[in-house]
């Protein structure tokens, strides 16, 4: 069953739908912003193209009614650029134009436009057509919202989300945990991808097409800061996308972050040891020597030696190598991880 839409979504949807006109001549505005503001939408007027960017970016409206032919920035230009932005990328536009030729027509459609209607304008006409664009946006973006939500929810139980376009290494989407986490690893903000996650991400991809079958779980991408450490996993692809996966495409990622502790807490909790025999068996697990843990832990090779005899005894192995291959197979933040 789907859920509800929540009251903040329902409030939002309800409201008056918002119009932005984009006309370089006043006269042509004049009378289909009032025809609309008495239809009951909220209107708002750009008489340029840079102006018309700027107001998009700033009201984000429901619709926007584009006048094909503006000196400077004209429609065409103007709407290839609102749909190369993601905060606009979604909304509908319809040109106004008096031209009537073909070519024309397929260039407003190729453009980025939903729809088009000619010159001179018909209110009725321009009403009807931007009643079918708002509700097919307004359902996309209800579900846009309501997967925002599901998303964002993972954050409360520290698995952060991205999506990243393959064709241009765009990040398009990330959750408040993933922004803090990326900045804090990779010094980047959106709309930029860490060249790492990218180059990673770019690199399953032919081994997703290539395989006979789904891989269970393509190699991971794990990032040090110190103690801590962020791991990537490819979740899955999303949106209504083009080609084969290896083409490209936009993908959902997961990341999560651990440390030190949290591997010598599942450790402990896999096998029954003590804090201190945790540690022992992690950095046997590094490939650590005798010498070298106990440097590290503060403690004689000889105590050292102890702690491993009690773990080899409840674990039921007698070697540092089993006692390893044991805890790896057990223990899935101690498998190995995949750099850049």
């Amino acid at each position: 069953m789907t859920p509800s839409p929540s009251p903040e979504l329902t409030a939002a949807l309800s409201e008056a739908p918002v119009v932005l006109i984009v006309d370089d001549v006043p006269d042509n505005v004049a009378p289909l912003h009032d025809a609309l503001d008495e239809a009951g939408y909220t209107v708002l007027v750009a008489l340029d193209g840079e102006a018309a960017l700027r107001r998009a970016a700033q009201a984000l409206p429901d619709v926007i009614l584009l006048d094909a032919l503006m000196p400077g920035l004209d429609g065409f230009e103007v709407a290839r650029r609102l749909k190369a932005n993601p905060a606009t990328a979604q909304i509908p536009i319809i040109f106004m134009t008096g031209l009537t030729e073909t070519e024309h027509l397929v260039a407003a459609l190729e453009a980025g436009g939903a729809d088009y209607v000619t010159k001179p304008i018909k209110p009725r006409e321009v009403m009807a057509r931007m009643g079918v664009h708002l509700r097919t946006a307004r359902h996309v973006r209800q579900g846009a919202v309501e997967r925002s939500q599901a998303r964002n929810a993972l954050d409360a139980f520290g698995y952060a989300t991205i999506t990243v376009r393959v064709q241009d290494g765009r990040l398009m989407w990330q959750t408040p945990l993933a922004r803090d986490l990326l900045l804090r690893y990779c010094a980047t903000e959106a709309p930029t991808t860490p060249p790492v996650v990218l180059q990673w991400l770019r690199r399953q991809l032919p081994l997703l097409n290539a395989a006979a079958q789904p891989l269970r779980e393509p190699p991971r991408l794990t990032l040090e800061n110190g103690p801590r450490r962020l791991t990537f996993r490819l979740h899955q692809q999303v949106g209504d996308q083009e080609g084969e996966a290896g083409e490209g495409g936009d993908w959902l990622i997961v990341m999560q972050e651990t440390s030190d502790a949290s591997v010598l807490e599942a450790i402990s909790h896999a096998f029954g040891l003590t804090a201190r025999e945790a540690e022992v068996l992690y950095w046997v697990v590094k490939g650590k020597i005798n010498r070298d843990i106990g440097d590290i832990l503060g403690a004689s090779p000889a105590t050292v030696k102890k702690h491993l005899e009690r773990i080899y005894a409840k674990l039921g192995v007698e070697t540092r190598t089993a006692a390893a291959a044991m805890a790896i197979n057990r223990v899935p933040l101690l498998q190995p991880r995949h750099g850049a």
